[in-house]
């Protein structure tokens, strides 16, 4: 079983597309995924991009995806290091890239500036990779 670590953006993208993920993958995130999905939401309601109904219908989807989702001291102190050592402001994508580090085969995601951070750090993946044949 691949296990692959999916971002906010990705999840968003996933629920959006209908993008039915391969039974023979396990989706993995550090805990903060759905918090963070969710402010991605909101502000695509704020731009006026979704309406009100249509962000808390993604979030149902996103709420009903099965993932395995992680924020123990070990990931966290991972993300602390990778954070360290890239030299980053925050530790939100060092969060991603530890979870990935620890207990995944690789991150997978959509958006390029996460892709173009975790390339030096963890192994990416293209969405492909996750995608079961329909």
């Amino acid at each position: 079983m691949a296990r692959n670590v999916i971002d906010a953006v990705t999840l968003l993208h996933l629920v959006d597309n209908a993008l039915a993920v391969d039974r023979s993958h396990q989706l993995v995130a550090p805990n903060i995924i759905r918090s963070e999905a969710l402010q991605l939401l909101w502000h695509d309601v704020r731009r006026g991009k979704r309406t009100d109904r249509a962000a808390l219908e993604a979030h149902e989807r996103i709420t009903e995806l099965k993932m395995r989702l992680l924020g123990d001291r070990v990931s966290r102190a991972t993300a602390w290091r990778i954070a360290r050592q890239e030299d980053w402001d925050t530790l939100r994508d060092a969060e991603y890239l530890a979870v990935t580090r620890l207990q995944a085969d690789a991150l997978v995601t959509v958006d390029p500036d996460m892709a173009a951070k975790a390339k030096n750090v963890v192994p990416v993946a293209p969405l492909t990779a996750l995608l079961a044949d329909e």
